[in-house]
């Protein structure tokens, strides 16, 4: 019998023997059971999921998901998906088996979203309804291919959402001289606004930045690492995109800035340029916003201004890719190719000029 009484505690005790996924005999143990059917139940559960079977609880198979996403993916990336995971979609599949959840389940789960919308009463944007399903999908298509279950209820119901944003947020050179008007000069976080703004570097990218990445002969940058900050540490991975690695040439005033900056911090090549957490800027930004009844703009924003700002001084696509560290020129155009309208005009009087020569 699996199940059986500590004579000392009064608690359930759970032991028994399986043959595990690479057909090895094995044992498990675990007390503390309050009743014979909780012990029972953890021994069913269990080893549903060692036998790799798609009948198991929708919330175990999300752990063996989650697990294995961990060796694959940034962990920013995996604390993302947990995060949409347990919130928006345990609480409603959490207990169900994974082989038992149909299509018209999905369906309701997905009204749900549509009329609930977050705490406070608005409703979801259509890039986060399309975030929220993509990944119940990606569940189930992992349960597809590797773990035998039949098919994927989501390609029936139906997606929510869309994956194309709105219109792209960006502050022109005006709008963000006003912002910076309202900083403290002389504040780390000014700098760093500074240093968003003229280099088109992702959050993470700065908060990664050493007294060592700074060269001032050649008024350079290196760019090798990423920093996700969080109340456990600091976690540093590489750069988003093989591309990321890279070296951003700075405008001389900045340069100079963060020349003056950087010596006051303590010597060392891996001292961080900025020691902060990404909300310090987040909050500031908001607060200056509403202060001044700015445009209201998101951090990664600033990423999109500087690469509009370039745009507008004519650099072409293949080079603002370069600096800033997309893996393919593609994806420069895909993101920004609705800011080159304007300059259509230019070209046709600039041909008509060529062929007034010809």
């Amino acid at each position: 019998m699996s199940a059986s009484k500590d004579k000392k505690t009064g608690k359930w005790i759970c032991q028994f023997r399986y043959r595990d996924s690479a057909g090895q005999i094995r044992k498990k143990f675990r007390r503390g059971f309050a009743t014979k059917k909780d012990a029972l139940s953890w021994e069913r559960e269990f080893l549903l999921v060692a036998r790799r079977d798609p009948t198991m609880p929708f919330s175990s198979f999300t752990e063996i998901y989650l697990q294995d996403m961990t060796h694959r993916l940034r962990a920013s990336t995996v604390r993302g998906k947990r995060y949409v995971i347990e919130k928006k979609i345990l609480p409603w599949f959490g207990h169900l088996p994974i082989s038992r959840i149909r299509p018209c389940d999905v369906r309701s789960w997905e009204a749900a979203l549509l009329q609930n919308g977050r705490a406070e009463g608005h409703p979801y944007s259509p890039t986060y309804l399309k975030t929220i399903y993509n990944q119940l999908n990606a569940i189930f298509n992992y349960a597809v291919k590797y773990y035998e279950l039949r098919e994927n209820p989501c390609r029936k119901a139906g997606s929510i959402g869309s994956g194309q944003a709105g219109e792209m947020q960006f502050w022109t050179l005006a709008e963000y001289r006003q912002f910076l008007q309202a900083l403290p000069s002389d504040a780390p976080t000014t700098l760093g606004f500074q240093t968003l703004y003229f280099t088109g570097m992702r959050v993470g990218e700065l908060l990664a930045l050493t007294r060592g990445d700074l060269d001032l002969t050649t008024r350079t940058l290196r760019i090798n690492k990423s920093c996700q900050r969080s109340r456990k540490g600091d976690i540093i991975t590489p750069p988003k995109t093989v591309r990321g690695n890279r070296t951003i040439s700075l405008p001389s005033f900045l340069a100079d800035l963060l020349g003056r900056y950087a010596d006051t911090l303590p010597p060392g090549d891996d001292t961080l340029l900025f020691p902060f957490h990404k909300y310090a800027l987040v909050s500031e930004l908001e607060n200056v916003c509403n202060r001044l009844r700015l445009k209201r703009i998101r951090l990664h924003d600033l990423r999109h201004s500087h690469a509009s700002l370039l745009i507008e001084l004519g650099f072409t696509p293949l080079l603002i890719a370069e600096r800033l560290g997309h893996e393919k020129v593609e994806t420069t155009m895909n993101v920004y190719s609705h800011l080159y309208p304007g300059k259509q005009q230019e070209v046709a009087e600039r041909l008509e000029l060529l062929a007034q020569i010809l």
